[in-house]
């Protein structure tokens, strides 16, 4: 399997902006594992290997993009997958789940009491965490910060913390900015202090651009992906890229940076 990696880095030209932005183009790493995707997966399915199993298990969404993932992942590098999908099934299934079982997943719903415990059934498989987040996840997206020149600002969209984290872990300059796109993220905090390997005093989460919570998706923030999109020929997904250029273009406007300062953004695709 080929990987486009390091991933390529991409200048932004606009007007309105008093920054420099970079792109960090992780979502061309791969069709089917994009960004951070591979980069949190890459170590979970290696220790999977050594460790003898055959079988991933994970959970997420009926939207999840780490469902996807994983079972790309699964039918790229030969193991079974399992998705514990939170909620009811409904058919047809949607794109997402299509993809996944087209892949070779299977699928087991359970209710929102259930799936709030995360509780695995019984069997033999490796389990990745929802999001993919643990310390390999880390380690992985750590490796992000390798391939960045310094930066004034490192920024991310925040879901789960782990590759906000990663990314602390990993800058030797610079600051590392989250965008949460939960509502009432502020948890997020914690969950990212609790993954770094150490202390790091190098990296804030911003909680003000979740637009209503996650998958709201609201015209205002639809006006600001398609215009981007209309600028420069990039289409950001509204549920998390979205929402972090949104809130790049807000803070730049207020002042938060300073004039000339280098922001890159993560496309985490």
């Amino acid at each position: 399997m080929k990987l486009a990696l390091p991933s390529p880095v991409e200048q932004v030209h606009d007007e309105r902006l008093s920054v420099h932005l970079l792109l960090k183009r992780d979502d061309l790493i791969h069709p089917d594992l994009p960004g951070n995707k591979w980069r949190k997966l890459k170590y979970n399915l290696a220790t999977a290997r050594e460790q003898g199993h055959d079988t991933l298990l994970t959970f997420g969404g009926a939207y999840s993009n780490h469902l996807r993932a994983t079972a790309a992942a699964g039918h790229l590098f030969g193991f079974h997958t399992i998705g514990i999908v939170r909620g009811e099934e409904h058919l047809p299934l949607n794109p997402v789940l299509r993809f996944a079982v087209d892949r070779g997943m299977k699928l087991s719903y359970v209710d929102r009491s259930a799936y709030r415990l995360k509780q695995p059934p019984p069997g033999d498989y490796y389990l990745i965490p929802e999001g993919g987040t643990n310390s390999l996840a880390v380690k992985g997206v750590a490796e992000l910060a390798a391939e960045l020149d310094p930066y004034d600002y490192v920024c991310v969209a925040v879901g789960t913390g782990g590759t906000l984290a990663g990314l602390a872990h990993g800058l030797k300059t610079g600051r590392a900015l989250g965008f949460a796109v939960l509502k009432g993220g502020g948890f997020l905090h914690d969950a990212v202090a609790e993954l770094l390997p150490e202390p790091r005093d190098n990296w804030a989460i911003d909680t003000s651009f979740h637009f209503g919570g996650y998958a709201k998706c609201p015209p205002e923030l639809l006006a600001f992906v398609e215009d981007f999109r209309a600028r420069h020929g990039i289409a950001l997904d509204p549920i998390y890229t979205g929402k972090m250029m949104y809130g790049i273009y807000a803070l730049d406007a207020r002042g938060f940076f300073a004039p000339g300062a280098t922001v890159c953004a993560v496309i985490t695709g």
